[in-house]
């Protein structure tokens, strides 16, 4: 695709997105609209899954559904491409999407990425540690970037001693394991691959959050970014786990990170109440990380900067690009953009730098990102985020909330639906 067709593209997915996020929510921090349109996520793809943790948000029936033909996924990730536009964000999901033939998952990647969209393959990892080598195999044959890899102490299914951890610093050996893992997968490939990990937070593993921050911080060479999830009572969940309010994790977040100022967020994609962020550095300093937030929202200057930064290059991204290609977008850029780029966003990077003190630094991302129950999705509030959802499964030709999808019974009736048809 030219590029002046896909930045159309981009363009029109991204106004569509910024009409469903109301008035008063929006702002040179929203990033809705502005650079990301939203996110999608399949469904059916391997219902099945081989742990059984005490926060599950799938149903009962799930290790008994069937996974849906190939045909369905791609139906499901031609509407997904057609809602997000260009370089849309699609996770890979279901229950545990690892547990599929390695050949139908090779086959499911590469046509999300000819499709124009860019996957990320959501799992808890296990299965790449029990087949050396399907990692690699997933990135030089279906041409995988993006993976990210649930760990926390809610979950019962590993084999080793990891199985009987009560607190989150018994995991960090396992977390050391996949970072080198992912270190490897890299050398040997010698092809990108960006990282996250997702981490259920309830009132029994909450005060282990602030050393899951400085642990990633750490290791941001090798994750990219680390994503807290209060526990929501839907699927399998343990009725007596408790989950924990947003404002209560960010301090726990900010206590990790060394900077009481990020616990308010800095950025968000959509609904407020449905994700918070902060991006920023993790720089090196002797033996000791720090982060260093890119942006805050109290300074006039930064927020400026971000606001044209949004303005001019918003739903920019590289991350589908050949070398070629890449240079020809960083051109256009250059080109049309070089004015801004010299005397507002070098400066500002120089006054980063300066902040942080030091150039042995790595981009890393903060998030927080909280499911609804049923009972909450009742609420005018519910009703509001709903409306506004960042992050929807294409269900009978439908774009629904994944909060839905978890605690109204879409994910039973698809699941019974495609049992019955298969």
């Amino acid at each position: 695709m030219a590029l002046a067709q896909e930045a159309a593209e981009v363009r029109a997915a991204l106004a569509a997105a910024w009409e469903r996020v109301p008035e008063s929510f929006r702002g040179p921090t929203q990033f809705m609209g502005r650079e990301y349109a939203g996110c999608g996520a399949t469904i059916g793809a391997m219902p099945k899954c081989d742990f059984s943790c005490t926060g599950c948000y799938l149903n009962a029936d799930a290790n008994r559904a069937r996974p849906a033909p190939l045909s369905e996924i791609k139906q499901q990730l031609q509407q997904i491409r057609a809602w997000l536009g260009p370089c849309g964000n699609v996770q890979l999901t279901d229950g545990e999407i690892s547990l599929r033939d390695e050949l139908d998952l090779i086959e499911i990647i590469a046509y999300a990425r000819h499709l124009g969209l860019v996957p990320m393959l959501m799992t808890h990892g296990e299965t790449f540690r029990r087949r050396p080598g399907l990692l690699e195999q997933l990135m030089e044959k279906g041409g995988l970037t993006e993976v990210c890899i649930h760990v926390d102490t809610t979950q019962r299914g590993r084999r080793d001693g990891y199985r009987a951890a009560r607190t989150e610093a018994e995991l960090d050996g396992l977390r050391t394991e996949f970072a080198q893992l992912i270190r490897t997968a890299r050398a040997r490939t010698g092809r990108r691959l960006e990282v996250a990990s997702t981490v259920t937070v309830t009132q029994h593993n909450l005060a282990g959050v602030p050393g899951i921050v400085r642990w990633f911080l750490a290791n941001a060479d090798a994750f990219k970014m680390v994503s807290f999830q209060p526990l929501a009572e839907v699927g399998r969940t343990d009725r007596s786990l408790k989950g924990v309010a947003v404002d209560e994790l960010w301090r726990r977040i900010a206590e990790g990170a060394g900077d009481a100022m990020i616990q308010r967020g800095e950025g968000f994609l959509g609904h407020p109440a449905c994700s918070r962020f902060v991006q920023g550095l993790a720089v090196r300093k002797r033996n000791d990380v720090t982060f260093v937030p890119l942006y805050r929202r109290d300074r006039a200057d930064e927020m400026r900067t971000l606001n044209e930064l949004l303005d001019r290059l918003g739903g920019v991204s590289f991350r589908l690009d050949n070398c070629t290609r890449a240079w020809r977008r960083a051109g256009r850029i250059a080109v049309r953009h070089g004015g801004f780029i010299i005397g507002r966003l070098v400066p500002a990077f120089v006054r980063l730098l300066w902040r942080a003190r030091s150039f042995r630094a790595n981009y890393f991302c903060i998030v927080s990102h909280h499911f609804m129950s049923a009972a909450e999705m009742k609420t005018a509030l519910g009703e509001e985020r709903l409306a506004a959802c960042a992050f929807r499964v294409p269900i009978s030709g439908r774009l629904e909330p994944m909060c839905a999808v978890n605690a109204l019974g879409l994910r039973e009736a698809y699941y019974r639906q495609n049992s019955t048809a298969a």
